[in-house]
């Protein structure tokens, strides 16, 4: 059964996206809870009405993304960590802490799904991250572990 997906949905797509599903995962499960709609004539035209709406909104923030990008590739982002002697931190720096780090050190909200970390941020250091704005404007911003 193909339906449109009303949000993230792990190993099956992404947010208004159209995907094939088993038809009982569907009915039973996807559609009663509001997280897909029926792929037909009308939800379609629905689904292409926002993604031409959504298009020509984000076309108008390319100039605000390509501020932003200028602007967190001139700073360093400070991020502090619990860390041990040898210099290895307790976890690892995620795409989310570093979200939080650039709303509250820089002032812009960036959602964590557009942030790409190198491997594994484990110890202290200073790395560099990429951030995609847009399908057009992409950043990176270094940041600096640093123990707390």
């Amino acid at each position: 059964m193909d339906i449109i997906l009303l949000q993230n949905i792990d190993k099956v797509g992404g947010k208004y996206e159209v995907v094939t599903v088993k038809n009982g995962y569907a009915r039973n499960y996807l559609i009663p809870r509001g997280m897909a709609l029926i792929a037909n004539k009308t939800n379609m035209r629905r689904l292409e009405d926002y993604r031409f709406r959504q298009a020509k909104k984000e076309a108008a923030m390319v100039g605000e993304y390509e501020t932003i990008a200028a602007a967190l590739k001139e700073k360093v982002l400070k991020i502090g960590a619990k860390a041990g002697t040898s210099g290895k931190i307790f976890g690892s720096v995620t795409n989310i802490q570093l979200a939080n780090a650039i709303q509250d050190q820089f002032g812009y909200e960036i959602d964590r799904k557009k942030i790409e970390l190198p491997d594994d941020v484990k110890t202290l250091g200073t790395y560099t991250a990429t951030i995609h704005l847009h399908q057009n404007v992409d950043s990176t911003v270094e940041f600096e572990v640093f123990a707390e």
